[in-house]
């Protein structure tokens, strides 16, 4: 079977097994969120930290229950980091405790639900740190994104209240009865396929090669599942999921992209049953899916065609290639981890073509809304029909509505900050570090012209980092050394900021749609359900992002690509 013919076929496995469950899974998450019936496991949760779940919050409030709750998680997470050296070599395996600046930014990457990563995992964190702190987090960041969504909706879905439920509620519902079932069922799934799963401590072996290595254990099966169910991507190993340890075969693989998948895409059919019009969940799902099915098939031909007589006769970029899955398993994982705020990696993203390189650059700089994050993609992609919605209103000179919502100054206001704080952030922090003469440093592995980190690939390493920590992606070139107080000092506030500021906006538009009474549709009303209007979407995505970074890429991966 030829290569490309392989990697075609695995992504039409893909997209049939998504298509499977998008309609059970997208009905059972509304339920979730719409059902007034509590869990006795639910109800011990609320008693515990003093919460009660039936009180109707307001957007402040709302917003206060995310912040105050996210606040606690980075502070825990960093003491537990902190602590590590005095914990017994049980919980520790002997690592000691994490540096302050590096603690920091593991603690805000991973509440953040980044997962950005300035550490080898197998050398540095101990099974405490894994399990309590990395793998908590999680669970719960990834129920924090998708109930922000599931207020969002609620927005358009209810009128004449400024009520958008409960955070906590929502928190545990997500948790309980969405991510623990299915990563039990996904646990199970990787460990028959040879992922590890124990608490075993540090091994040393001997090599063929002569010499010995030393290999850790740990409960990566459990990580694994939900670090991509949860669109986090934190690994256990350095290597990611380009480890045996951590994804074993290709069935591991494709199962790996299709948990990352999963949830983004049945979350549309969520919005389309909690507003009562499934069609617009539809509208929805086919920009998603336009934008996915589009930028993979562009990955796969830009990594197969390889540029030059040495990839031609090898058959395509293998360099940073996994021999066990192939250039297409690798290019639809490099697109699905970046399309969606995952940041796990089964290949070197640094050695792929400068045009494929781009690829992933733009996919996460597109705000990671195809399908984006768990609850992130949705409230991202709602937000841009908002915008689509405004800019059709011009072209017609009528006032936009959206779901039976006026769309007026408060509401394109909101969605016009949300879209421009994380730009602002990235472009930022990436102009900060090339200016200054120490951050340039960290670059090892420039391929451009020149030594001192001014190639054109230096840069899109740095605006690699950024837009990662930013759009809460995670995952990195790995030519740069970002373990130094700089690095993990701004890419940790750009992961909190990237993160949480979205999020007021958000929620304060959510509180503002939700006042509004409904609007009768009209012979002039808009059909957002409609293809043209999924067109119209795609088309205010890609022009706004290209306007917004079309400089930048310029000056990296493009450069780098026509050199």
């Amino acid at each position: 079977m030829s290569p490309v013919l392989s990697g075609v076929l695995q992504l039409t496995a893909l997209i049939a097994a998504l298509a499977l469950v998008y309609r059970p899974l997208g009905d059972y998450m509304a339920r979730v969120y719409s059902s007034e019936k509590h869990l006795r496991v639910e109800k011990l949760l609320y008693r515990t930290i003093g919460a009660d779940p039936d009180a109707q919050m307001r957007w402040p409030a709302y917003l206060r229950g995310v912040l105050a709750f996210s606040a606690v998680g980075v502070l825990f997470l960093y003491l537990l980091q902190r602590i590590q050296g005095v914990l017994p070599d049980s919980l520790s395996l002997g690592f000691t405790a994490i540096s302050p600046d590096q603690a920091f930014n593991t603690a805000a990457s991973f509440v953040a639900n980044t997962n950005w990563q300035s550490y080898s995992g197998e050398q540095a964190m101990g099974h405490a740190v894994q399990t309590l702190g990395l793998a908590v987090q999680n669970f719960v960041s990834a129920a924090v994104g998708i109930a922000v969504a599931v207020a969002l909706v609620r927005g358009f879905a209810r009128s004449r209240t400024g009520e958008l439920g409960n955070f906590w509620a929502d928190l545990v519902r997500g948790t309980v009865r969405i991510l623990i079932p299915i990563s039990v069922i996904g646990a199970l799934v990787l460990v028959a396929c040879g992922a590890i799963q124990n608490f075993a401590g540090i091994h040393e072996i001997g090599q063929l090669t002569g010499g010995t290595q030393q290999v850790g254990g740990g409960a990566v099966a459990s990580q694994e599942v939900i670090k991509e169910l949860g669109t986090n991507g934190g690994g256990y190993f350095n290597a990611n999921s380009a480890h045996p340890f951590e994804n074993p075969n290709a069935f591991s693989n494709l199962f790996e992209i299709f948990l990352i998948l999963v949830i983004p895409f049945a979350l549309t059919r969520t919005f389309g049953k909690l507003v009562g019009n499934v069609r617009q969940g539809y509208a929805i799902l086919a920009a998603m899916g336009v934008i996915w099915l589009g930028f993979t098939a562009l990955m796969m031909w830009t990594e197969y065609a390889g540029h030059g007589a040495a990839l031609q006769e090898a058959g395509g970029a293998w360099e940073g290639k996994e021999q066990r899955f192939g250039i297409g398993a690798s290019a639809i994982f490099a697109t699905t981890t970046t399309l969606t705020s995952t940041g796990a990696v089964d290949s070197f993203h640094s050695s792929f073509t400068g045009l494929g390189g781009g690829i992933t650059l733009l996919s996460m700089m597109l705000g990671e809304i195809a399908p984006g994050g768990v609850g992130s993609g949705l409230y991202g992609m709602l937000v841009m029909a908002i915008i689509a919605v405004f800019i059709a209103g011009l072209m017609v000179g009528r006032t936009p509505e959206y779901l039976g919502k006026k769309i007026g100054t408060r509401e394109i206001k909101l969605a016009a900050c949300y879209i421009l704080i994380t730009p602002t952030l990235v472009l930022g922090f990436t102009a900060l570090s090339m200016a200054l003469s120490s951050p340039p440093e960290s670059i090892l592995n420039v391929k451009g012209n020149s030594v001192d980190g001014s190639g054109a690939h230096g840069f899109s390493e740095v605006l690699y980092a950024f837009t990662s920590g930013a759009n809460n992606n995670g995952s990195a070139f790995a030519g740069l050394n970002a373990n130094t107080p700089w690095y993990n000092t701004t890419i940790g506030l750009a992961m909190l900021l990237g993160r949480f500021l979205p999020m007021v906006f958000v929620l304060a538009l959510a509180g503002s749609l939700a006042e509004q009474k409904p609007v009768p549709e009209t012979a002039g009303t808009l059909r957002t359900e409609k293809p043209l209007f999924a067109g119209l979407l795609v088309g205010a995505i890609l022009i706004i992002t290209g306007l917004t970074y079309f400089p930048a890429l310029a000056l990296g991966p493009m450069a780098e690509g026509l050199s």
